[in-house]
């Protein structure tokens, strides 16, 4: 029985800020959306260490910097925690089941093939690599990803719930069968 290749939907909602995608947050937990299935990343570039991944599934993390408080408002809704320094972008903080998927393609290499290991990670999760490429430019620009995972109905769901939330984007990437299909945002 291999549930680890489950295939699902991915959904990504950009935004401009983090109280707008605190608010998303909340607006989906609010319709009774499984947060074990919400992710959020976004930079944190006053962060005092220089971390290179740090991984905490049982106890939250401690996190300082600029939106200390909204990470940690956060880590009490979301489930999995992960902060790397991922070169060109910065300091980056993975809240969510992406965090687990990123550590798994941690455990390699940081970086291959000029690939950075968030970028592995999002592809890993099937999102097309152009795409993958537009929101490594987001965050480098201070804006936040707001990741949802499941059916296509969930989805929708989902776009649904955060139409009026200030979103700057929302993508919805399909999930792909094991054989390639040529990718197209």
């Amino acid at each position: 029985m291999n549930m680890t290749k489950t295939k699902t939907d991915i959904a990504v909602a950009v935004y401009n800020n983090h109280t707008q995608a605190e608010d998303a947050v909340k607006a989906l937990q609010r319709a009774g959306f499984d947060m074990k299935k919400i992710s959020i990343i976004g930079r944190d570039y006053h962060t005092e260490e220089h971390v290179v991944g740090f991984l905490n599934a049982g106890d939250r993390a401690k996190v300082f910097g600029k939106y200390g408080a909204f990470w940690g408002g956060l880590m009490g809704v979301l489930f999995g925690s992960a902060m790397l320094f991922v070169p060109v972008v910065g300091h980056v903080i993975v809240l969510g089941p992406l965090a687990a998927t990123l550590f798994g393609g941690l455990e390699g290499a940081v970086m291959v093939g000029g690939i950075s290991a968030l970028a592995g990670a999002l592809m890993a999760v099937g999102i097309p690599k152009d795409s993958v490429l537009r929101y490594e430019t987001a965050l480098k620009a201070d804006k936040f990803m707001l990741v949802v995972h499941g059916g296509g109905q969930e989805i929708m769901r989902a776009k649904e719930l955060l139409q009026t939330s200030g979103l700057a984007s929302f993508e919805h990437h399909p999930a792909q069968d094991q054989a390639r299909s040529p990718a197209h945002a």
